[in-house]
C-alpha cells in the first residue's frame, strides 16, 4: 500500500551566543535538538475498510488496519510522536449508519490519537449523537471557535491542549468552518460560531505565552478558495502571528508536500492536508532547536 511521507525540518529558538560574565567567566548558550514526528489525517469519513480491489482510482488502498500498523511502526522507530485529526470523522459508509460514530471513536482511540477537531459532518447526528459517540473517545476534541456554552456539548470540548514531548511543549488547537448553510440548524442548535482568524490568533498567542515551542492548528476551514473571500487555511496562515503549522481538512485536498505561507510577522507557516477517506497518513518530521544556558565562572 502506498503512503506519502512528508518531511520538513523547522529550526526554532535563539542563536548561540558567548557572553563575558563580569570578567570572571562566560555565559554560553547551547542548542539541544529534539525531533518530533507529527502524524495526521483528515476527512476519514467512516472509511474503516480498504477501498475495493476493483476500485477505479484507489484499488485496495486505505483501511484502518493498515493505518494502525503504519502508526505502530513509526512509534517503534521514533521517540516523540503526535497523532492528530482535522475533522469529518463521520459519514460516508454503512459503518456510520449502523453504529452512529461509536466505531470510529473506538478505533481512533485504539490507534492512539492525541487530539482531533470537529468537521461539519461530525454534526450529522446532532449534538446528542456526537456526545454519545464521544464517550468512546480517549482523546480530546479541540474546538476554539465553536461556542457550545448553551448546548449539551458545554464542557465536552476544549479550546486547546498542550502536549509535552521530551523537553518540548506543543500547543494544539482547532478551528472549524461556518455551520450555517452547511449543516442543518437543528443539528448544531445554539452553537455560536466565532471568527476563526481572530480566535486562532488569540489562542495561538496564549499558547506562546504559556511557553509552547510549537503551535499547531487543526483546521476544518478548507485549503483554499480562489477568487473568494471565504476563510481558508491559506488566508488563516497569511493573517496569523504565532501559528507554526496548520493541518487542514474539509476540501479533500491531496498535497504532494506541505505549502508554505508567510504570516504577518514574516515567518513561515506550514500547511498540509492528505485528501480524504484515510487513503494517506500525513507525516511531518520537525527538528526543534532549543537554547539553554550554561555558566562557567572562573575562581580567583
Amino acid at each position: 500500500m502506498n503512503r506519502r511521507k512528508f518531511l520538513r525540518n523547522i529550526t526554532l529558538g535563539s542563536g548561540a551566543a558567548m557572553l563575558s560574565f563580569n570578567g570572571f567567566g562566560q555565559l554560553i548558550s547551547k542548542k539541544k535538538t529534539t525531533k518530533l514526528s507529527i502524524l495526521h489525517t483528515n476527512d476519514t469519513h467512516s472509511n474503516i475498510d480498504p477501498f475495493p480491489i476493483n476500485h477505479a482510482k484507489y484499488p485496495g488502498m486505505g483501511g484502518v488496519s493498515r493505518r494502525h500498523a503504519l502508526i505502530q511502526k513509526i512509534r517503534q522507530n521514533e521517540e516523540h510522536v503526535l497523532l492528530l485529526d482535522s475533522g469529518d470523522i463521520f459519514q460516508g459508509t454503512p459503518y456510520f449508519n449502523m453504529f452512529n460514530g461509536e466505531l470510529e471513536m473506538k478505533l481512533m482511540s485504539e490507534m492512539g490519537y492525541d487530539a482531533a477537531t470537529m468537521g461539519n459532518h461530525d454534526f450529522d447526528i446532532g449534538l446528542d449523537g456526537f456526545k454519545k459517540a464521544k464517550r468512546h473517545a480517549k482523546f480530546p476534541f479541540l474546538c476554539a471557535n465553536y461556542d457550545f456554552s448553551e448546548t449539551i456539548l458545554n464542557g465536552e470540548t476544549k479550546r486547546y491542549e498542550i502536549f509535552q514531548k521530551g523537553d518540548l511543549k506543543i500547543g494544539v488547537f482547532g478551528v472549524g468552518i461556518e455551520l450555517n448553510g452547511l449543516v442543518t440548524e437543528t443539528n448544531y442548535e445554539k452553537t455560536k460560531y466565532l471568527d476563526p482568524i481572530s480566535t486562532a490568533n488569540s489562542v495561538a498567542k496564549e499558547l506562546k505565552q504559556k511557553g509552547c515551542d510549537l503551535v499547531i492548528c487543526l483546521s476544518h476551514l478548507g485549503y483554499d478558495y480562489p477568487d473568494s473571500t471565504k476563510i481558508s487555511d491559506r488566508k488563516l496562515a497569511q493573517q496569523s502571528n504565532n501559528i507554526d503549522i496548520i493541518l487542514g481538512g474539509h476540501t479533500h485536498t491531496f498535497l504532494d508536500k506541505p505549502t508554505i505561507e508567510i504570516n504577518k510577522k514574516g515567518k513561515n507557516v506550514l500547511i498540509n492536508q492528505v485528501g480524504y477517506a484515510g487513503l494517506y497518513l500525513g507525516r511531518i518530521d520537525i527538528d526543534v532547536e532549543k537554547s539553554f544556558i550554561s555558566k562557567r565562572i572562573e575562581i580567583k
